[in-house]
Protein backbone atom coordinates (compact mmCIF):
# COMPACT_ATOMS: atom_id res chain seq x y z
CA UNK A 1 0.00 0.00 0.00
CA UNK A 2 1.01 3.54 -0.55
CA UNK A 3 2.22 5.21 2.45
CA UNK A 4 0.30 8.74 3.18
CA UNK A 5 2.94 11.51 4.32
CA UNK A 6 3.23 12.35 7.76
CA UNK A 7 4.09 16.05 8.04
CA UNK A 8 4.46 19.02 10.89
CA UNK A 9 1.53 21.18 11.67
CA UNK A 10 3.85 24.06 10.07
CA UNK A 11 4.32 22.45 7.05
CA UNK A 12 0.83 22.01 6.52
CA UNK A 13 -0.33 25.32 7.47
CA UNK A 14 2.28 26.46 4.42
CA UNK A 15 -0.13 24.31 1.88
CA UNK A 16 -2.47 26.57 2.53
CA UNK A 17 -2.68 29.70 0.29
CA UNK A 18 -4.16 33.17 -0.41
CA UNK A 19 -7.90 32.87 -1.14
CA UNK A 20 -8.26 29.16 -1.21
CA UNK A 21 -11.56 27.86 -0.23
CA UNK A 22 -10.67 25.98 3.36
CA UNK A 23 -13.08 22.93 4.66
CA UNK A 24 -12.88 22.46 8.37
CA UNK A 25 -14.62 20.11 9.97
CA UNK A 26 -15.85 19.70 13.57
CA UNK A 27 -19.24 19.94 14.88
CA UNK A 28 -18.52 22.46 17.77
CA UNK A 29 -15.09 21.83 18.69
CA UNK A 30 -16.00 18.04 18.95
CA UNK A 31 -13.94 16.65 15.96
CA UNK A 32 -12.52 20.11 15.16
CA UNK A 33 -8.61 19.94 13.83
CA UNK A 34 -7.98 22.83 16.20
CA UNK A 35 -4.25 22.21 15.88
CA UNK A 36 -3.78 22.73 12.23
CA UNK A 37 -6.23 26.06 12.90
CA UNK A 38 -4.25 27.72 15.17
CA UNK A 39 -0.71 26.57 13.49
CA UNK A 40 -2.78 28.24 10.28
CA UNK A 41 -3.58 31.05 12.54
CA UNK A 42 0.28 31.65 13.15
CA UNK A 43 0.71 32.21 9.34
CA UNK A 44 0.26 35.18 7.12
CA UNK A 45 -2.41 33.91 4.61
CA UNK A 46 -5.60 35.71 4.19
CA UNK A 47 -8.48 35.96 2.30
CA UNK A 48 -9.74 32.32 3.18
CA UNK A 49 -12.97 31.62 2.66
CA UNK A 50 -14.23 29.52 5.31
CA UNK A 51 -17.02 26.61 5.32
CA UNK A 52 -17.58 24.63 8.32
CA UNK A 53 -21.09 23.92 10.50
CA UNK A 54 -19.57 26.72 12.34
CA UNK A 55 -16.26 29.13 12.87
CA UNK A 56 -15.12 27.74 16.61
CA UNK A 57 -15.31 29.29 19.00
CA UNK A 58 -13.64 33.00 20.35
CA UNK A 59 -9.99 32.57 20.04
CA UNK A 60 -10.34 28.93 19.28
CA UNK A 61 -10.13 26.66 15.86
CA UNK A 62 -11.51 29.09 13.29
CA UNK A 63 -12.31 31.57 15.64
CA UNK A 64 -8.75 32.56 15.80
CA UNK A 65 -8.33 33.27 12.03
CA UNK A 66 -11.35 35.48 12.37
CA UNK A 67 -9.67 37.21 15.27
CA UNK A 68 -6.53 37.63 13.23
CA UNK A 69 -8.88 38.81 9.68
CA UNK A 70 -7.61 36.22 7.48
CA UNK A 71 -11.36 35.16 6.57
CA UNK A 72 -12.67 36.94 4.03
CA UNK A 73 -16.56 34.82 3.79
CA UNK A 74 -17.25 32.40 6.53
CA UNK A 75 -20.20 29.57 4.79
CA UNK A 76 -22.02 27.36 7.28
CA UNK A 77 -24.60 26.52 9.69
CA UNK A 78 -24.46 28.14 12.72
CA UNK A 79 -21.89 31.46 13.72
CA UNK A 80 -24.33 32.51 16.67
CA UNK A 81 -21.97 30.36 19.19
CA UNK A 82 -18.91 33.00 18.28
CA UNK A 83 -20.18 36.07 19.65
CA UNK A 84 -17.15 37.69 17.78
CA UNK A 85 -18.02 36.15 14.45
CA UNK A 86 -21.83 37.92 15.31
CA UNK A 87 -20.26 41.05 15.23
CA UNK A 88 -17.69 40.79 12.25
CA UNK A 89 -20.65 39.71 10.11
CA UNK A 90 -22.98 42.87 11.51
CA UNK A 91 -20.48 45.01 11.36
CA UNK A 92 -20.07 44.05 7.71
CA UNK A 93 -16.06 42.89 8.14
CA UNK A 94 -16.81 39.46 7.00
CA UNK A 95 -18.92 37.73 4.53
CA UNK A 96 -21.30 35.39 5.50
CA UNK A 97 -23.91 32.70 3.79
CA UNK A 98 -25.89 30.86 5.87
CA UNK A 99 -26.82 27.05 4.97
CA UNK A 100 -29.29 24.62 6.74
CA UNK A 101 -27.03 21.94 8.31
CA UNK A 102 -28.28 19.36 6.47
CA UNK A 103 -28.14 20.88 3.40
CA UNK A 104 -24.20 21.65 4.20
CA UNK A 105 -23.77 18.35 4.58
CA UNK A 106 -25.90 16.88 1.70
CA UNK A 107 -23.70 19.88 -0.58
CA UNK A 108 -19.74 18.44 0.90
CA UNK A 109 -21.05 14.75 0.03
CA UNK A 110 -22.47 15.85 -3.25
CA UNK A 111 -19.19 17.91 -4.03
CA UNK A 112 -17.34 14.73 -3.13
CA UNK A 113 -18.67 12.53 -5.29
CA UNK A 114 -18.40 15.08 -8.15
CA UNK A 115 -22.69 15.77 -8.42
CA UNK A 116 -23.47 19.20 -9.71
CA UNK A 117 -26.34 19.37 -6.87
CA UNK A 118 -29.54 18.36 -5.34
CA UNK A 119 -33.29 19.09 -4.94
CA UNK A 120 -34.41 19.36 -1.41
CA UNK A 121 -37.49 20.96 0.47
CA UNK A 122 -35.18 22.04 3.18
CA UNK A 123 -35.81 25.60 3.26
CA UNK A 124 -38.16 26.10 1.06
CA UNK A 125 -40.25 29.46 1.25
CA UNK A 126 -37.83 30.91 3.30
CA UNK A 127 -35.03 33.55 3.03
CA UNK A 128 -32.48 31.14 2.71
CA UNK A 129 -34.12 29.83 -0.43
CA UNK A 130 -34.33 33.87 -1.85
CA UNK A 131 -32.63 33.65 -5.59
CA UNK A 132 -32.36 30.19 -5.60
CA UNK A 133 -34.01 27.81 -8.33
CA UNK A 134 -37.15 25.69 -7.08
CA UNK A 135 -39.51 22.92 -8.34
CA UNK A 136 -41.96 21.14 -7.35
CA UNK A 137 -41.00 17.66 -7.50
CA UNK A 138 -43.35 14.61 -6.27
CA UNK A 139 -45.71 17.85 -5.23
CA UNK A 140 -43.16 19.22 -3.08
CA UNK A 141 -41.90 22.80 -3.59
CA UNK A 142 -37.96 21.79 -3.34
CA UNK A 143 -34.62 24.12 -3.79
CA UNK A 144 -31.71 23.41 -5.95
CA UNK A 145 -28.22 23.38 -3.90
CA UNK A 146 -24.72 22.89 -5.73
CA UNK A 147 -22.47 20.52 -4.61
CA UNK A 148 -19.59 22.08 -2.20
CA UNK A 149 -15.78 21.92 -2.90
CA UNK A 150 -12.84 23.73 -1.78
CA UNK A 151 -9.55 23.76 -2.32
CA UNK A 152 -7.99 22.54 1.12
CA UNK A 153 -9.78 20.52 3.79
CA UNK A 154 -8.52 20.22 7.59
CA UNK A 155 -10.00 17.20 9.31
CA UNK A 156 -9.74 15.72 12.25
CA UNK A 157 -9.82 11.68 13.33
CA UNK A 158 -9.00 9.88 16.21
CA UNK A 159 -7.12 7.16 14.67
CA UNK A 160 -5.05 6.80 11.17
CA UNK A 161 -2.67 4.06 9.81
CA UNK A 162 0.40 4.93 7.94
CA UNK A 163 -1.92 4.35 4.64
CA UNK A 164 -4.06 7.09 5.55
CA UNK A 165 -7.18 4.94 6.66
CA UNK A 166 -9.04 7.09 9.40
CA UNK A 167 -11.20 6.22 11.86
CA UNK A 168 -13.03 8.73 14.37
CA UNK A 169 -14.18 8.50 17.46
CA UNK A 170 -17.98 8.67 18.64
CA UNK A 171 -19.69 11.85 17.38
CA UNK A 172 -16.50 13.01 15.90
CA UNK A 173 -17.53 12.11 12.80
CA UNK A 174 -19.82 14.84 12.32
CA UNK A 175 -18.09 16.65 9.36
CA UNK A 176 -15.06 15.25 8.49
CA UNK A 177 -16.30 12.43 7.04
CA UNK A 178 -17.59 14.30 3.93
CA UNK A 179 -14.69 17.12 4.16
CA UNK A 180 -12.60 14.08 3.45
CA UNK A 181 -13.91 13.43 -0.17
CA UNK A 182 -14.90 16.98 -1.08
CA UNK A 183 -11.36 18.98 -1.44
CA UNK A 184 -8.45 18.95 -3.68
CA UNK A 185 -6.22 18.53 -0.78
CA UNK A 186 -6.87 16.97 2.40
CA UNK A 187 -5.15 16.86 5.73
CA UNK A 188 -5.95 14.92 8.51
CA UNK A 189 -4.93 16.00 12.04
CA UNK A 190 -5.32 12.68 14.33
CA UNK A 191 -4.38 11.39 17.95
CA UNK A 192 -2.50 8.31 17.01
CA UNK A 193 -0.72 6.95 13.77
CA UNK A 194 -0.30 3.12 13.94
CA UNK A 195 1.41 0.86 11.02
CA UNK A 196 -0.63 -0.42 8.57
CA UNK A 197 -2.54 -2.90 9.12
CA UNK A 198 -3.15 -2.18 12.94
CA UNK A 199 -6.66 -1.31 12.18
CA UNK A 200 -9.37 -3.53 11.19
CA UNK A 201 -10.13 -2.69 7.76
CA UNK A 202 -14.14 -3.58 8.82
CA UNK A 203 -13.79 -0.28 11.34
CA UNK A 204 -12.33 2.20 8.70
CA UNK A 205 -14.58 5.29 8.06
CA UNK A 206 -12.37 7.30 5.51
CA UNK A 207 -10.26 4.97 3.30
CA UNK A 208 -6.57 6.61 2.92
CA UNK A 209 -7.25 7.23 -1.35
CA UNK A 210 -8.93 10.54 0.36
CA UNK A 211 -5.98 11.89 2.19
CA UNK A 212 -3.11 13.22 1.36
CA UNK A 213 -1.26 14.14 4.18
CA UNK A 214 -1.49 12.92 8.34
CA UNK A 215 -0.12 15.17 11.20
CA UNK A 216 -0.30 13.64 14.26
CA UNK A 217 -1.48 15.98 17.57
CA UNK A 218 -2.51 15.11 20.73
CA UNK A 219 -6.01 16.70 21.98
CA UNK A 220 -6.17 18.83 25.62
CA UNK A 221 -9.36 19.40 28.01
CA UNK A 222 -8.36 22.97 26.66
CA UNK A 223 -9.26 22.33 22.75
CA UNK A 224 -12.83 21.44 23.45
CA UNK A 225 -14.03 24.71 24.65
CA UNK A 226 -17.42 24.73 25.97
CA UNK A 227 -17.26 20.85 25.30
CA UNK A 228 -14.67 20.73 28.04
CA UNK A 229 -17.15 19.47 30.94
CA UNK A 230 -20.89 19.64 31.92
CA UNK A 231 -22.04 21.42 34.99
CA UNK A 232 -25.45 19.60 36.11
CA UNK A 233 -26.91 22.31 38.11
CA UNK A 234 -29.61 23.72 35.92
CA UNK A 235 -33.17 25.68 37.30
CA UNK A 236 -36.21 25.63 35.22
CA UNK A 237 -39.91 27.40 35.79
CA UNK A 238 -42.89 25.14 36.94
CA UNK A 239 -44.45 26.43 33.85
CA UNK A 240 -41.34 25.65 31.45
CA UNK A 241 -41.56 22.27 32.82
CA UNK A 242 -44.90 21.46 32.25
CA UNK A 243 -44.36 22.04 28.97
CA UNK A 244 -41.94 19.30 28.26
CA UNK A 245 -44.05 17.09 30.73
CA UNK A 246 -47.00 17.69 28.40
CA UNK A 247 -44.83 17.24 24.99
CA UNK A 248 -43.55 13.76 27.04
CA UNK A 249 -47.04 12.67 26.48
CA UNK A 250 -46.45 12.65 23.01
CA UNK A 251 -43.44 10.30 22.42
CA UNK A 252 -44.62 6.68 22.07
CA UNK A 253 -42.51 3.45 23.20
CA UNK A 254 -40.00 2.85 19.83
CA UNK A 255 -40.39 6.61 18.14
CA UNK A 256 -37.03 8.02 17.72
CA UNK A 257 -36.88 11.95 18.39
CA UNK A 258 -34.90 14.44 17.79
CA UNK A 259 -35.10 17.19 20.60
CA UNK A 260 -33.92 20.67 20.06
CA UNK A 261 -32.62 23.34 22.35
CA UNK A 262 -34.53 25.64 25.14
CA UNK A 263 -37.39 23.56 26.54
CA UNK A 264 -37.34 20.79 24.55
CA UNK A 265 -34.02 19.57 26.20
CA UNK A 266 -36.13 19.61 29.09
CA UNK A 267 -37.75 16.40 27.70
CA UNK A 268 -34.81 14.43 27.71
CA UNK A 269 -34.36 15.01 31.45
CA UNK A 270 -38.31 13.01 31.97
CA UNK A 271 -37.26 10.07 30.24
CA UNK A 272 -36.56 7.23 31.54
CA UNK A 273 -35.41 3.79 30.12
CA UNK A 274 -39.36 2.31 30.46
CA UNK A 275 -40.19 4.94 27.98
CA UNK A 276 -38.40 3.17 25.29
CA UNK A 277 -37.82 6.71 23.75
CA UNK A 278 -34.67 6.59 20.72
CA UNK A 279 -32.91 9.87 20.71
CA UNK A 280 -31.08 11.02 17.98
CA UNK A 281 -28.44 13.82 17.88
CA UNK A 282 -28.13 16.06 14.67
CA UNK A 283 -24.68 15.32 14.94
CA UNK A 284 -24.43 12.09 14.33
CA UNK A 285 -25.38 9.68 17.59
CA UNK A 286 -28.67 7.39 17.99
CA UNK A 287 -29.75 6.37 21.58
CA UNK A 288 -28.35 9.55 23.43
CA UNK A 289 -28.31 8.97 26.94
CA UNK A 290 -28.29 11.74 30.01
CA UNK A 291 -25.57 14.00 30.89
CA UNK A 292 -22.62 11.54 32.43
CA UNK A 293 -22.95 12.27 36.20
CA UNK A 294 -19.09 12.28 36.65
CA UNK A 295 -19.22 15.63 34.98
CA UNK A 296 -16.64 14.45 32.70
CA UNK A 297 -16.14 16.01 29.02
CA UNK A 298 -16.08 15.94 25.37
CA UNK A 299 -12.77 14.01 25.82
CA UNK A 300 -14.31 10.75 27.54
CA UNK A 301 -18.12 10.78 25.96
CA UNK A 302 -20.15 11.65 22.70
CA UNK A 303 -21.18 15.31 22.95
CA UNK A 304 -25.03 15.94 21.72
CA UNK A 305 -26.17 18.98 19.13
CA UNK A 306 -26.60 21.43 21.83
CA UNK A 307 -22.17 20.63 22.21
CA UNK A 308 -22.98 19.15 25.40
CA UNK A 309 -21.10 16.01 26.61
CA UNK A 310 -23.90 12.70 26.83
CA UNK A 311 -23.64 9.02 27.91
CA UNK A 312 -24.64 6.40 25.24
CA UNK A 313 -27.15 3.89 25.98
CA UNK A 314 -27.09 0.26 24.58
CA UNK A 315 -27.61 -0.49 21.54
CA UNK A 316 -26.13 3.23 20.38
CA UNK A 317 -24.60 4.33 16.91
CA UNK A 318 -22.24 6.92 15.78
CA UNK A 319 -22.57 8.14 12.14
CA UNK A 320 -21.61 11.26 10.33
CA UNK A 321 -23.74 14.00 9.46
CA UNK A 322 -24.85 13.05 5.82
CA UNK A 323 -26.33 9.98 7.37
CA UNK A 324 -27.58 11.72 9.89
CA UNK A 325 -29.74 14.48 7.51
CA UNK A 326 -30.65 11.34 5.49
CA UNK A 327 -32.60 10.13 8.27
CA UNK A 328 -34.14 13.22 8.68
CA UNK A 329 -35.04 14.26 5.05
CA UNK A 330 -35.50 10.05 4.74
CA UNK A 331 -38.31 10.42 6.64
CA UNK A 332 -36.64 8.11 10.06
CA UNK A 333 -37.22 10.82 12.70
CA UNK A 334 -40.88 9.93 14.07
CA UNK A 335 -40.81 13.12 16.25
CA UNK A 336 -39.36 16.83 16.50
CA UNK A 337 -39.76 18.31 19.25
CA UNK A 338 -38.32 22.56 18.79
CA UNK A 339 -38.76 25.77 20.14
CA UNK A 340 -40.34 28.29 18.83
CA UNK A 341 -40.51 32.26 17.88
CA UNK A 342 -43.54 32.20 16.09
CA UNK A 343 -46.12 29.63 14.93
CA UNK A 344 -49.13 30.78 12.48
CA UNK A 345 -52.53 29.47 11.45
CA UNK A 346 -51.35 28.12 8.25
CA UNK A 347 -48.94 25.87 10.84
CA UNK A 348 -45.72 28.04 9.39
CA UNK A 349 -43.16 28.17 11.95
CA UNK A 350 -40.15 30.89 12.97
CA UNK A 351 -37.53 29.84 15.12
CA UNK A 352 -33.74 30.71 14.25
CA UNK A 353 -34.22 34.98 13.31
CA UNK A 354 -34.88 37.94 14.79
CA UNK A 355 -33.73 41.19 12.84
CA UNK A 356 -31.97 43.15 14.54
CA UNK A 357 -31.05 40.66 17.25
CA UNK A 358 -27.57 39.04 17.41
CA UNK A 359 -28.08 35.31 15.91
CA UNK A 360 -25.98 34.73 13.11
CA UNK A 361 -27.53 30.56 12.43
CA UNK A 362 -29.76 28.16 11.70
CA UNK A 363 -28.35 25.12 12.23
CA UNK A 364 -30.22 21.92 11.62
CA UNK A 365 -34.18 23.31 12.25
CA UNK A 366 -35.07 24.15 8.49
CA UNK A 367 -34.06 20.19 7.92
CA UNK A 368 -35.47 19.02 11.13
CA UNK A 369 -38.73 21.31 10.31
CA UNK A 370 -39.20 19.42 7.27
CA UNK A 371 -38.33 16.38 7.67
CA UNK A 372 -39.28 14.78 10.83
CA UNK A 373 -42.90 12.89 10.23
CA UNK A 374 -43.85 14.93 13.60
CA UNK A 375 -42.99 18.01 14.42
CA UNK A 376 -44.34 19.44 17.55
CA UNK A 377 -43.19 23.15 18.80
CA UNK A 378 -42.74 23.83 22.60
CA UNK A 379 -43.16 27.75 23.51
CA UNK A 380 -43.97 30.33 25.68
CA UNK A 381 -47.81 31.47 24.92
CA UNK A 382 -46.08 35.06 24.86
CA UNK A 383 -42.88 37.51 24.35
CA UNK A 384 -41.33 39.42 27.38
CA UNK A 385 -44.07 42.66 25.95
CA UNK A 386 -46.80 40.21 26.52
CA UNK A 387 -47.20 39.86 22.64
CA UNK A 388 -48.65 37.09 21.45
CA UNK A 389 -46.38 33.97 19.79
CA UNK A 390 -49.11 32.47 18.11
CA UNK A 391 -50.25 34.59 14.89
CA UNK A 392 -52.51 34.73 12.56
CA UNK A 393 -49.26 34.95 9.61
CA UNK A 394 -45.89 34.82 10.89
CA UNK A 395 -44.04 38.10 10.82
CA UNK A 396 -40.42 36.73 11.54
CA UNK A 397 -38.22 35.06 8.97
CA UNK A 398 -39.48 31.38 8.01
CA UNK A 399 -37.95 28.28 9.15
CA UNK A 400 -40.53 25.77 7.36
CA UNK A 401 -43.92 26.61 5.84
CA UNK A 402 -46.99 24.40 6.62
CA UNK A 403 -44.94 22.24 8.69
CA UNK A 404 -46.03 21.81 12.67
CA UNK A 405 -48.76 19.62 13.73
CA UNK A 406 -49.01 20.54 17.04
CA UNK A 407 -48.07 23.99 19.37
CA UNK A 408 -47.28 22.91 23.49
CA UNK A 409 -47.12 26.32 25.34
CA UNK A 410 -47.37 27.15 28.73
CA UNK A 411 -51.36 28.12 28.56
CA UNK A 412 -52.68 25.94 25.97
CA UNK A 413 -52.02 23.23 23.20
CA UNK A 414 -52.65 23.46 20.09
CA UNK A 415 -53.28 21.12 16.81
CA UNK A 416 -53.46 21.62 13.46
CA UNK A 417 -56.61 19.95 12.31
CA UNK A 418 -57.81 19.53 9.13
CA UNK A 419 -55.63 22.53 7.99
CA UNK A 420 -57.17 24.25 11.17
CA UNK A 421 -55.50 25.54 14.36
CA UNK A 422 -57.42 23.60 17.14
CA UNK A 423 -57.44 24.30 20.86
CA UNK A 424 -57.61 20.90 22.03
CA UNK A 425 -56.29 21.05 25.62
CA UNK A 426 -55.82 24.13 28.96
CA UNK A 427 -52.45 24.00 30.43
CA UNK A 428 -52.62 23.34 34.26
CA UNK A 429 -53.36 26.97 35.90
CA UNK A 430 -54.38 28.35 32.67
CA UNK A 431 -57.96 29.24 31.72
CA UNK A 432 -59.71 29.78 28.25
CA UNK A 433 -60.27 33.29 28.86
CA UNK A 434 -56.73 33.49 29.33
CA UNK A 435 -55.52 31.64 26.20
CA UNK A 436 -58.35 33.81 24.40
CA UNK A 437 -57.06 36.91 25.36
CA UNK A 438 -53.69 35.92 24.68
CA UNK A 439 -53.84 34.15 21.66
CA UNK A 440 -53.41 36.77 18.48
CA UNK A 441 -54.43 34.15 15.81
CA UNK A 442 -57.68 32.83 15.01
CA UNK A 443 -58.39 29.28 16.10
CA UNK A 444 -61.54 26.75 16.72
CA UNK A 445 -61.85 24.78 19.75
CA UNK A 446 -62.76 21.19 20.27
CA UNK A 447 -61.54 20.47 24.03
CA UNK A 448 -62.64 17.15 25.63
Amino acid sequence: MKKTPQISLEEAAKLVKNGDVLLQGGFGMTGNPVHLMHALAKTDTKDLTFIGNNVGEPGLGGGLLLRNGQIKKMIGSFFTSNPEAVKAAQEGKVEYELIPQGTLAEALRAGGAGIGGFFTPTAAGTVIAEGKETKILKGVQQVFVEGIRGNIAFIRAWKADAAGNLVYRMTEQNFNRAMATAADLVIAEVEEIVPEGSIDPNEIHTPGCFVDYLVQATLHLDDLGSSASVSSSKKVSESRMNVAKRALQELQKGDVVNLGIGIPTLVADLITPEHGIILHTENGMLGVGPAPKDGGGALDYPVNAGKIPVTALPGSSYFDSTESFAMIRGKHIDVAVMGGLEADEAANLANWAVPGQPLLGVGGAMDLASGAKKLIITMTHTNKDGSSKIVPTCKLPLTAIESIDMVITDLAVFKYIEGQLTLVEVMPGATLEEVKQKTEANFIEKLS
